[in-house]
C-alpha cells in the first residue's frame, strides 16, 4: 500500500517504521524536519517538512494515488484539517484521525471522519492488564502478529474452521453468528456466509492469509 503520515512524534514515528518494514511504501510530513530522526537510518520511505493540510504538499507527497492517510500530530484541529483534505480533495479511500480530545468524538464521527481516540486506546488498555494480563482486547504489544476480523465470504463458506488455519500464519479462535453469539472456535466448526471469525494472523503472512481467504 502507498501510505501518508502526518506526524512524525513517538506514534507517527512507529507507525511509519511498522509500515515501512513490512514492504509498505510509505510518506511522512511533519513541520519539524529534526522529528524524522526518530525513522533511524534505515527508513526507506520518503519524507518531507511542512503542514499535512496544505494541498500542494500533499500533492507532492503522492496524495492522489494514496491509499491511505494516517494524520498523527498531538494537535486535534491539525488533526482534523489534515484528515478533511485528504478525504474532500483527494478522495483518499481510507482517511484515519488521531483525535486526543473524547469530548468531542461524537462531533467528528458525524462528520465522516474516521477516527482513532488515543485517550480511550490506552485506558482499554490498561484496564485489560488490570483485569487479566492475558485480555488482548485487539491490542498485541508484538507487531509481528494482529487480530484479525473475518467476514465469511462465498470461498470459505461451507468449510470446516481446521481447514482454514494455516500452521504459522493463520489461528482461528472465535466464532460470532449473526445474533452476536460468540464461541470459542473448534477445529470440526462449519462456519456460514453470515458468520464473522476472530483469527491470530502473522503480519507478514496478510496478504497471503487475505488471498486465501477470499477477501480483498
Amino acid at each position: 500500500m502507498y501510505i501518508i503520515i502526518v506526524g512524525c512524534g513517538k506514534v507517527g514515528g512507529k507507525l511509519a517504521r511498522l509500515l515501512a518494514d513490512t514492504g509498505h511504501n510509505v510518506v511522512v510530513i511533519d513541520k519539524n524536519s529534526s522529528s524524522f530522526q526518530r525513522l533511524g537510518s534505515e527508513f526507506n520511505g520518503l519524507t518531507l517538512t511542512g503542514d499535512g493540510f496544505d494541498v500542494d504538499l500533499l500533492k507532492e507527497a503522492g496524495a492522489e494515488q494514496t491509499d491511505a492517510f494516517c494524520t498523527v500530530t498531538d494537535n486535534d484541529n491539525a488533526n482534523i484539517m489534515s484528515g478533511q483534505v485528504a478525504k474532500k480533495i483527494f478522495h483518499i479511500p481510507k482517511v484515519i484521525t488521531r483525535i486526543n480530545d473524547i469530548q468531542y468524538t461524537h462531533i467528528y464521527e458525524e462528520l465522516g471522519i474516521n477516527i482513532v481516540n488515543s485517550t480511550t486506546l490506552l485506558a482499554s488498555a490498561i484496564r485489560n492488564k488490570i483485569i487479566e494480563s492475558r485480555f488482548s482486547g485487539f491490542f498485541l504489544e508484538d507487531a509481528r502478529l494482529n487480530i484479525m476480523e473475518i467476514e465469511v465470504g462465498s470461498k470459505i463458506a461451507g468449510m470446516r474452521v481446521e481447514q482454514l488455519n494455516l500452521p504459522g500464519e493463520l489461528l482461528i479462535a472465535a466464532v460470532i453468528k449473526k445474533k452476536k453469539e460468540l464461541t470459542i472456535a473448534r477445529p470440526e466448526h462449519k462456519v456460514e456466509q453470515t458468520d464473522l471469525l476472530l483469527g491470530v494472523v502473522k503480519t507478514e503472512s496478510l496478504a497471503k492469509v487475505k488471498k486465501f481467504l477470499g477477501l480483498k
